[in-house]
C-alpha cells in the first residue's frame, strides 16, 4: 500500500488539479507506483503467488487504462509513457 503523502506527490505530478483522482494519468501513475513496489517485494518472497496475482490485476487495469489514453488522448498518452518509462 502506497502512503498518502506518496499518493498526494503522484498526484501533484499527473493530476489535473490538486483533488483529481480519478483522471486516467493519475490512476496509471499510481499503479505504476504499485506495480513497482509489488515487483521489489516478489523479488525477495518468490513464492508469495497471492500477492503475484495481484500484481498482474495490477499490470491488466494499467494496460487497459493505457489503451483508453492512447484511443482518447495520444498526446497526454505519449507524455506519460516518457514519463513513466514504460514500453509502448
Amino acid at each position: 500500500m502506497l502512503s498518502k503523502r506518496v499518493k498526494s506527490k503522484i498526484i501533484g505530478e499527473h493530476g489535473k488539479h490538486d483533488k483529481d483522482t480519478g483522471s486516467a494519468e493519475v490512476q496509471v501513475g499510481i499503479l505504476s507506483r504499485q506495480i513497482d513496489e509489488l515487483t521489489s517485494h516478489l523479488k525477495k518472497h518468490a513464492k508469495d503467488n497471492h500477492s503475484r496475482r495481484g500484481l498482474l490485476k495490477m499490470v491488466s487495469q494499467r494496460r487497459k487504462l493505457l489503451g483508453y489514453l492512447k484511443k482518447k488522448e495520444q498526446p497526454i498518452y505519449e507524455k506519460l509513457i516518457k514519463k513513466l518509462d514504460l514500453k509502448k
